[in-house]
């Protein structure tokens, strides 16, 4: 057996390409397809741990769960996690293998397309159709050569590609004509057709510039996606574009936006709960009264300690737990809470330490093995359940951990209460995603009569969403032809 290959590619950035492979996965997965989700290198801080014990982007995860599979590490061979503005951890089939810089990974991607075909090749003799997503433009001329993630990888393989534009952002027809004449000839070629994505308003009144866009390319559109209000499904690293705050909102969230963020989307329950307002703090914003305060996940420990103090989190902090408020911190932001975090072997940056908030007492060595597992367990907050999965390579130590904030299965104790009950740390991302657990901790810091939410409901609800939105405004003929399947019936058995 060997799958049929569809690639989805963007003129930008945020364009919509992890939500269209979800969104085609699911709408295979409904006809009873085999199929399996594809980015050959992901440039993304939010990332989740595989089944069989490796780490990929995250919205890899959520194409695979669109797919009805459980994440592996081949739907995402080729993971960069950026750890300054010119370097990043690289991670090949799952694992750490070194950080780099730009040139120096520039020169590594023979070696980096080398896993990608590997993987490829695994995939397609595993399933009936293999939906691949590409990373940021094919048109960014710097990084044509060699190029993995886009047009190398699709000329590499020989698919099919759509295009895929933001029409929200504006500029949908320069994106769309200008990402296809900066394409080489054969390249240009396999551009099968156009998606264009978030529309709002009648269709009827952009269809001349539909007609002018096929005539022009010679490419034809194969449909326009609304603008999907609500959706729950995980962003690929960026953070929320609209961070509006919430009328009728009973508890109010502060989370520092840490210039190496990661895993923001353990923060997704909370932005989804009809009773909780979640505002992230940038750069010279002022920390605001608040409830609960969460410091979320770091690729850059130390880094963004720094970035805390300078942005005045230290004095907030304090008189934020002297008024009564809650803590919380995940992960980066749990070891922040300690005395120290040593880094002595620059597993991060240089080699150093530096001194923690202190609220905890505990200190935080990072360590070459990264700690990759899923987890599930009880939080000490009325027994609720709780699971997810541990990425990190600190190793904490100290007294503060003889009172865990939850006990994992097995009876393996998990981050840290403290003892006036008001700051709590752990090393668990999707904290807040069981229903109990997230009742739990709301009605902790002080929503005690909580709406359940349940993010597994509501991201399923959302890849539904998805799957409609193919159905109702994509020609799923012609999608079907590029995938070398009748329209007629499914291509498989449920």
């Amino acid at each position: 057996m060997s799958a049929s290959v569809l690639m989805v590619q963007g003129c930008t950035s945020d364009a919509g390409k992890s939500t269209l492979v979800a969104a085609l996965c699911r709408w295979l997965h409904r006809r009873g397809v085999a199929v399996a989700p594809f980015k050959p290198q992901n440039m993304a801080l939010n990332s989740a741990v595989t089944v069989d014990g490796g780490e990929i982007g995250r919205a890899q995860a959520v194409q695979a769960q669109a797919a009805g599979v459980a994440p592996h590490t081949d739907f995402n061979p080729v993971l960069l996690k950026p750890n300054s503005d010119v370097g990043a951890q690289v991670i090949v089939h799952g694992h750490a293998i070194a950080n780099m810089d730009a040139r120096v990974y520039h020169d590594y991607k023979r070696i980096a397309m080398k896993a990608v075909l590997a993987s490829h090749a695994r995939l397609v003799s595993q399933y009936d159709a293999v939906i691949v997503e590409g990373a940021g433009s094919p048109a960014e001329i710097n990084l044509r050569e060699r190029d993995i993630a886009n047009m190398g990888y699709a000329e590499a393989v020989d698919c099919p590609v759509l295009l895929i534009a933001d029409i929200d952002r504006g500029g949908v027809f320069a994106h769309l004509v200008g990402t296809l004449a900066l394409l080489s000839d054969s390249e240009r070629a396999r551009v099968a057709g156009f998606v264009i994505n978030r529309f709002r308003g009648d269709p009827a009144l952009l269809q001349s510039g539909l007609d002018w866009l096929e005539r022009a390319t010679g490419k034809p559109v194969l449909g326009v996606l609304p603008y999907l209000q609500g959706l729950q499904v995980e962003a690929e690293d960026a953070l929320p574009r609209d961070r509006p705050h919430k009328p009728g909102a009973r508890l109010y969230v502060a989370v520092p936006a840490l210039p190496r963020i990661s895993n923001h989307t353990d923060l997704d329950a909370l932005r989804a709960h009809p009773d909780v307002d979640v505002q992230f703090v940038g750069p010279g914003e002022f920390p605001p009264a608040c409830d609960l305060i969460v410091l979320p996940g770091s690729k850059s420990t130390r880094a963004d300690l720094a970035w805390l103090r300078a942005n005045g989190w230290t004095d907030a902090i304090e008189r934020h737990l002297r008024y009564g408020g809650k803590l919380i911190g995940i992960c980066g932001g749990f070891q922040m809470l300690g005395r120290f975090v040593h880094d002595p072997h620059g597993i991060e940056s240089t080699p150093g330490s530096s001194v923690g908030l202190d609220w905890l007492d505990m200190e935080t060595t990072l360590e070459g093995r990264k700690k990759l597992r899923r987890v599930a367990g009880e939080l000490v907050l009325g027994g609720a359940r709780v699971s997810g999965y541990e990425i990190h390579c600190g190793v904490s130590r100290g007294a503060a951990l003889a009172r865990p904030s939850s006990v994992l299965d097995g009876g393996m104790p998990d981050g840290a209460v403290s003892s006036d009950g008001r700051i709590l740390g752990s090393y668990l991302h999707g904290l807040f995603d069981q229903p109990q657990a997230l009742g739990a901790l709301l009605a902790w810091a002080g929503l005690r009569d909580a709406t359940p939410v349940d993010m597994h409901v509501l991201r399923e609800a959302s890849i539904e969403r998805l799957a409609d939105a193919v159905e109702t405004h994509l020609d799923t003929s012609a999608l079907l032809r590029l995938l070398k399947m009748r329209a007629t019936e499914p291509a498989c058995a449920p």
